[in-house]
């Protein structure tokens, strides 16, 4: 962690650019490591995308509960670094781990159990939920050192750090490309796992990465109070974790459940309309990857400063973060808008599927500076400890609100496949300035009851 960064002290602009920038960078290299474990799977069959493809859902459970974990220690362990809290920062730290470990547990116990059911359920015959527990099974079997990783990350990131995070997804994207090959057909000693080599190459990357961050995390100033007995459970401190983290994960659960949502509604137009849209969607999240980033540094800077109690900078922050989120959208949206056609021809040569993706592409352009709303707004909620708002925007953004507009243009009006679109520009456009109306009122409602805690 670079010494210089001071996240209660530091221009908030600054700040942004120094926590942003890595984080974006390291979820750009997340993003190839996807594309390269699918493009390998391609190698191997057909069968092997198909299974990649189907255990990405139930792999998302793992996904969703890392993101509560990572986001739960940020803001608890950001929010006592601000009050100078220092001794029990570390102390949350190895409790972080515990979190993670017993999380991890339940977590594996679920996937290992649960999915042949699943995949059952998204069509998959007998052979082909074989050919996907090769590789899921694995990954589940892992699941522990992807949510210790992740806990770890979150100690830094709570403590400005963004860096080490992406020096390890930047090694694991490159080691990657070794190891896929390496496994999957086997070299010398080495025996050819098939599909499985592909799981067993990143648990390997995960491994490595994890060990990486425990060192970094040894190296940082927490470390002086970071004992042993530490790793004691703490039933107080876990119970804290659990509260904070359980709205996160269900929020994250909620993405899953908004693209089936909007999958539903375009399965109605044809495969090739499906894969249209998946097309760009691909690369409508590219460009959104800055946005994530976004979300990362307004999380790790606002907790710190909530637990400081600078609620002025908590407020520059939201504003700033909102300025700088939109203006890139808004460019990053001329970009998609005018090179539609020829960034979905990239992903496919199928003029009908090429051009169900455009007419997404163009319209998600016009969604896009409205999206750092809805990121920036669910930082401050978990960096002020108020994650179960996040869960509320999540139900009501994701799920609810488009489902029944959804509902009515397309079943009960008769709307086409662009009308899907243009029906989600709208809802977002509604939720975002009803956010942005809400998000003035919670901050001075949090900030009253704090600064009356604080003079008592």
């Amino acid at each position: 962690m670079s010494k210089s960064i001071k996240l209660t002290k530091d221009p908030i602009w600054e700040l942004l650019r120094k926590v942003t920038i890595p984080a974006s960078t390291g979820s750009l290299f997340q993003t190839f490591y996807n594309l390269v474990d699918t493009w390998f799977a391609g190698k191997i069959s057909a069968e092997a995308i198909g299974a990649i493809a189907k255990s990405f859902p139930i792999y998302f459970v793992i996904i969703a509960v890392g993101v509560g974990i990572g986001a739960a220690t940020n803001a608890c362990i950001g929010n006592l670094l601000g009050e100078k809290k220092i001794r029990k920062a570390s102390l949350l730290v190895a409790q972080s781990v515990i979190f993670a470990v017993i999380v991890s547990v339940i977590v594996t116990l679920f996937g290992l159990n649960s999915s042949n059911f699943l995949l059952s359920v998204m069509g998959s015959d007998q052979q082909s939920i074989i050919l996907t527990r090769e590789y899921l099974d694995i990954i589940f079997y892992g699941t522990f050192i992807v949510l210790i990783q992740i806990s770890l990350n979150g100690t830094l990131n709570a403590q400005g750090d963004t860096k080490s995070y992406r020096n390890v997804l930047i090694f694991s994207f490159f080691l990657n490309i070794f190891l896929n090959p390496l496994f999957i057909w086997g070299y010398a000693f080495i025996p050819g796992f098939g599909i499985a080599g592909l799981a067993i190459a990143t648990v390997i990357s995960q491994t490595i990465g994890t060990l990486y961050l425990a060192y970094k995390v040894n190296s940082c100033k927490l470390r002086e109070f970071l004992k042993i007995e530490c790793f004691v459970p703490n039933l107080k401190l876990l119970k804290e974790l659990l509260e904070q983290s359980l709205p996160i994960m269900f929020s994250m659960l909620f993405i899953g459940v908004g693209i089936f949502n909007v999958l539903y509604f375009i399965g109605q137009f044809g495969e090739l309309a499906a894969a249209g849209y998946g097309a760009a969607l691909r690369i409508e999240q590219v460009f959104l990857l800055p946005v994530i980033g976004l979300n990362t540094a307004v999380l790790s800077i606002g907790g710190q400063n909530f637990g400081a109690k600078k609620f002025d900078r908590i407020r520059e922050l939201y504003k700033k973060a909102l300025f700088f989120g939109s203006s890139f959208m808004i460019c990053a949206g001329l970009v998609i808008f005018f090179g539609a056609e020829y960034l979905v021809s990239l992903f496919t040569d199928n003029e009908e599927a090429i051009k169900h993706g455009i007419i997404y592409l163009q319209v998600a352009a016009l969604i896009g500076p409205i999206y750092p709303v809805f990121f920036i707004t669910t930082a401050v909620f978990q960096a002020v400890k108020k994650p179960i708002y996040s869960l509320y925007l999540s139900i009501l953004r994701l799920t609810a609100f488009p489902f029944l507009c959804l509902w009515y243009v397309i079943n009960i009006r008769g709307g086409n496949y662009e009308d899907i679109f243009y029906t989600i520009l709208a809802t977002n456009w509604i939720m975002g300035f009803a956010v942005l109306i809400f998000i003035g009122y919670f901050l001075n409602n949090v900030f009253k009851q704090n600064k009356k805690l604080f003079s008592f």
